[in-house]
């Protein structure tokens, strides 16, 4: 792994180039506007990024709807997209130290993680969208006497995409990649905190041979640009991660425009059920400290409530409170760092916040300090709360840090019922060395992915999503092509 002097003159390198791409250009927006990018692992200035108005989101709509309507992305057939998008994936390796920095520097994640995980995953994912897409197939149903109909998957147009901050680039590829596989266009408003990566990674699309419309990027703020797009009456989808809160604006705004799909996913408070016929409780410990505190803990599915069995508590917590030191702060561009800092200020203070609150309801077991690195404060030690009932709002609010809580049960029914006590619906973990027990338990758990003896699972082929108030739709997976298409029926009568 390359040392921190080594990011740190890439750094030096680069060119951050904060003003919109739209119809395969840079343009400036219509107002001019701009706000100063600030690196949160050390207060240093990064550069600018443009503040796109309604009027910038209609541009891009405009180009997204010529390059769907009269470009030959959507009429020149899956062999076509194939080759395009083999070959941007190309790309992305190519440039995988460029869009990792981008990424760290914006949000202050790991390079380790951005560079070995994030970037590469993101190039995968255009592969297996580029390779799924030759697979699908149309289908012939059963008709009366001389007719037959066929049924076809049909893209639905311009899609409109919001993603999130502490994925930035891999989250939008989530998205963009089965959006653009089956003949989509979109137009993406990236997080007004990590802009850069989605910016460049339209350049590189251009570069891999992408008509201009395609992929049209504009940053802003949610109040400005997002609500734009999520209103545009010419936007046929919007594709979304992110808050509870945002996603119901999005149906709402969606039933006031022209009753566009939503894809959302909306967050979790996931849970993590430990029982004392665990096989390996070593392993529990350290794939709990992963599940709660892995990428400073902001991770929509974060494992941050954790349920143990009586009789193994306290020898589970002992251990818990020794694997998370293996998440300890540093600087973002040090390899050798557990976890970076977290995204911004305002959010550390959030985080800090409900930390100081757990001080006088329960019990910091370890943890709870907020550090400074690199003269930098948006730093804050894997915290473990215990003794908080099990309505307390730490139980119940998505943090998004390095927050986790950990309560004891006595009966399987206890934990089940204190796993369901939230309003998300995204996922769970469940420990046991009983099969009839971790399928009864899993079947009853209201999360969209249930992990046993394993923390957060995920992988290209299994579809990933909520219930309840953590969203509906499903990224990765075939499945996500469900998003992105509708079925039609063409329907052949003679005689």
């Amino acid at each position: 792994m390359n040392t921190k002097a080594y990011w740190v003159n890439l750094q030096s390198n680069l060119h951050f180039d904060g003003r919109p791409f739209i119809n395969g250009q840079r343009i400036e927006t219509d107002s001019k506007r701009t706000t100063e990018k600030i690196n949160p692992a050390n207060n240093e200035y990064i550069g600018s990024l443009s503040l796109s108005e309604a009027s910038d989101i209609n541009a891009a709509v405009v180009a997204a709807r010529q390059a769907f309507s009269q470009g030959q992305w959507h009429t020149n057939g899956v062999t076509y997209r194939k080759e395009l998008l083999t070959n941007l994936a190309a790309l992305i390796d190519k440039n995988a130290e460029e869009l990792a920095l981008l990424d760290s520097l914006e949000m202050g994640k790991p390079i380790r993680e951005a560079v070995t995980i994030d970037i590469p995953g993101a190039a995968a994912l255009f592969r297996f969208y580029a390779e799924a897409i030759e697979k699908m197939e149309d289908s012939i149903p059963v008709t009366p006497p001389k007719a037959t109909a066929q049924v076809t998957r049909e893209a639905l147009g311009v899609i409109g995409v919001i993603v999130p901050w502490n994925y930035p680039l891999e989250i939008l590829t989530w998205k963009i990649a089965p959006a653009l596989a089956v003949g989509n266009t979109v137009v993406v408003k990236p997080p007004l905190e990590a802009s850069y990566s989605a910016l460049r990674l339209a350049e590189l699309a251009t570069e891999a041979g992408f008509p201009p419309g395609v992929i049209n990027v504009v940053p802003g703020t949610g109040e400005e640009a997002g609500q734009a797009l999520s209103r545009h009456n010419d936007v046929d989808m919007i594709a979304f991660t992110g808050s509870t809160e945002v996603a119901k604006l999005l149906q709402i705004y969606a039933g006031e425009s022209n009753l566009k799909r939503l894809a959302l996913e909306a967050g979790g408070k996931s849970s993590n059920i430990i029982f004392a016929d665990c096989e390996d409780l070593q392993l529990a410990a350290q794939k709990a400290a992963f599940g709660a505190f892995y990428n400073q803990g902001e991770v929509c599915s974060a494992n941050s409530r954790i349920f143990v069995e009586e009789p193994i508590y306290e020898h589970f917590v002992e251990k818990f409170i020794e694997e998370s030191k293996a998440y300890k702060p540093g600087d973002p561009l040090d390899p050798s760092c557990g976890t970076g800092s977290l995204v911004s200020q305002s959010h550390t203070q959030k985080v800090w916040s409900a930390i100081k609150s757990a001080q006088s309801d329960g019990t910091i077991l370890a943890g709870g300090k907020r550090l400074q690195i690199n003269g930098s404060d948006c730093y804050i030690e894997p915290t473990i709360i215990g003794n908080l009932p099990g309505d307390h709002f730490l139980h119940q609010t998505e943090i998004f840090g390095p927050v986790a809580i950990v309560s004891s049960f006595r009966e399987e029914q206890d934990a089940i019922d204190a796993a369901n006590a939230t309003k998300y619906g995204l996922a769970a973990s469940v420990w046991t060395n009983s099969l009839s027990k971790a399928n009864r338990v899993s079947a009853v758990l209201n999360a969209g992915t249930v992990s046993v003896n394993t923390v957060d699972a995920l992988s290209f082929t299994t579809p990933f999503g909520g219930f309840k108030q953590s969203g509906f739709g499903r990224d990765l997976s075939v499945h996500a092509f469900n998003n992105y298409t509708d079925l039609k029926t063409t329907w052949f009568q003679w005689g």
